[in-house]
């Protein structure tokens, strides 16, 4: 297996160019998610019909290439969108870049790099003419980023795959995965004349440009509160003040690894006297809590997860100010006790509008198909330390059912996700094929 991963690892690199090159955010230029997405789509199609997988588009949400015969499926469900490039690259992110020990661009570890080693993974075993008993079915989605509408419209196309993976979290795997609500933090009564901040609804927003009336606050109280939480910021004053904020990125699932710019921002505002319904009812239900503590979300949490709360996208249309909330509840709550504490961040004004839910989802980890997954981590890497979790990120595993998340990141590698300079290592790029050919295979004898 080494011998074969050694042998086409300038393959490998150049079809994740092929891959990497498109810059496939959703858009809505051309349904069902933009022309990017499906120009992705169709190339990685070409990809799998030249390994001599048989292949297939449906209608432009999913494709799939499969080898292999038998009444079961293996699922391998992986995803060619991004989130938007941003700012702050040292290198085209839009082509595969060597530096060291490590290829450069946006979606080699989130998550085209996987969809690769899973391609190759599959090309060994039906180059040596492997004995499947089952097919083995990679599903390559494009609107993981913004709602899994790919996968659930594969489903019902298609149904779900008897057991499988989605290579996009963490290895050795997850068994569990946080609740998920999406919404918005909507005011109608504001001083403030504009504000627009964020990429996505998932990302900790690093940069908002906010507008109030000249001498609406204290700017020296607004100024020390910022310096005093080491905030960059900018201040211009014309016929209107308008401030800008910086943060730190991070994914939106683990908001303690970035610095919320818009959660700063209102936080100065509040602490500046900029008396305001609307900053008035982020501090109270918000302000920089990141775990729902100000809405009580304290009582659900339980022994292996607690609530994430993420500010994500602000902007204001019309007289309404409108911020996405991207919240991730623990494993043993659910929608409706959610809703319950939802109901009650509200006032004359302002509102926490609820626009969808997904409940958690948990496997038992002595069930026979995560033995197969963790027993091919083990025997490729040699770790018998590192143990299976839970986590607030949400993959594939909740919308297309039997799957979990299995790979591609390692523990220890600094890979950028969701940040500029996206990177993924050469050594676990090739990692990655071993163990996947290993957990088919397992996953073959189940």
């Amino acid at each position: 297996m080494k011998k074969f991963v050694e042998e086409n690892y300038e393959s490998m690199v150049k079809d994740l160019g092929v891959l990497v090159s498109h810059n496939s955010v959703y858009a809505e230029d051309e349904k069902p998610f933009g022309k990017e997405n499906r120009a992705v789509l169709l190339d990685a199609m070409k990809l799998m019909e030249d390994k001599g997988f048989k292949t297939e588009n449906v209608d432009y949400y999913a494709c799939y290439g499969e080898i292999g015969q038998g009444d079961k499926t293996i699922g391998i469900v992986a995803h060619l969108d991004i989130v938007p490039a941003g700012e702050g690259w040292e290198s085209d992110p839009f082509k595969v870049t060597l530096k060291g020990d490590r290829l450069y661009g946006r979606g080699v570890s989130d998550d085209k790099g996987a969809a690769i080693a899973s391609m190759y993974a599959m090309k060994y075993l039906k180059d040596i003419n492997y004995p499947l008993k089952k097919k083995v079915r990679l599903i390559l989605g494009c609107n993981e980023e913004t709602g899994s509408q790919c996968v659930r419209y594969y489903v019902e196309k298609c149904g779900s795959p008897d057991m499988g993976f989605t290579p996009d979290g963490s290895f050795p795997g997850i068994y569990a995965e946080k609740g998920m609500i999406a919404g918005l933090l909507q005011g109608r009564k504001t001083k403030i004349i504009s504000i627009e901040g964020g990429e996505a609804r998932n990302i900790v927003c690093k940069k908002v440009v906010c507008v109030v009336p000249n001498d609406s606050f204290n700017l020296e109280k607004f100024k020390a509160y910022l310096d005093e939480n080491n905030i960059s910021y900018e201040i211009k004053k014309e016929l209107n003040t308008t401030l800008t904020v910086n943060g730190v990125a991070a994914h939106g699932a683990s908001p303690d690894l970035g610095v919320n710019a818009i959660n700063y921002l209102f936080e100065g505002l509040y602490n500046a006297d900029f008396n305001d319904a609307y900053v008035d009812f982020f501090h109270k239900y918000i302000g920089l809590c990141l775990h729902g503590e100000k809405m009580g979300f304290e009582s659900i949490k339980d022994e292996a997860t607690n609530t994430s709360t993420n500010i994500g996208i602000i902007y204001k249309e019309g007289d309404v100010i409108n911020a996405t909330v991207d919240m991730r509840f623990p494993i043993k709550a659910s929608v409706s006790k959610c809703k319950e504490l939802i109901d009650e961040v509200k006032d004359e004004n302002n509102e926490f509008v609820i626009k969808g839910g997904i409940e958690p989802i948990y496997f038992a980890q002595d069930a026979p198909m995560i033995k197969a997954m963790i027993k091919a981590y083990q025997d490729v890497t040699g770790d018998f330390e590192s143990k299976m979790k839970a986590i607030g990120g949400g993959t594939y595993a909740k919308s297309v059912g039997n799957i979990i998340a299995f790979g591609c990141g390692f523990e220890k590698d600094k890979d950028n996700i969701h940040n500029a300079n996206e990177s993924m290592s050469i050594e676990n790029f090739k990692k990655q094929v071993l163990i996947y050919i290993e957990a088919i295979k397992n996953l073959n004898e189940v």
